[in-house]
């Protein structure tokens, strides 16, 4: 099983936007993105650091996206 890499929100949206999430809304500096097909909402903290193990590894989990195939989104 690979490491969970080193994130920026901003990659990790993007990724996001390539698995069929899409922004549904901004609430301060969270923003949630929301995959139809799935039925699931993930929510990015937009801060100036890296995004946190702990954080990625539960946001992965929210969105149903593993390791694996987020090595291939990004």
């Amino acid at each position: 099983m690979p490491k969970l890499p080193v994130l920026t929100p901003q990659k990790l949206a993007r990724a996001l936007e390539k698995a069929g999430f899409g922004l549904i809304r901004v609430k301060g500096s969270h923003y949630y993105y929301y995959n139809r097909q799935t039925d699931r909402i993930a929510v990015v903290p937009f801060h100036s650091k890296d995004i946190r193990k702990g954080t990625l590894h539960a946001i992965l989990r929210d969105a149903d996206i593993d390791l694996e195939e987020l090595q291939d989104l990004l």
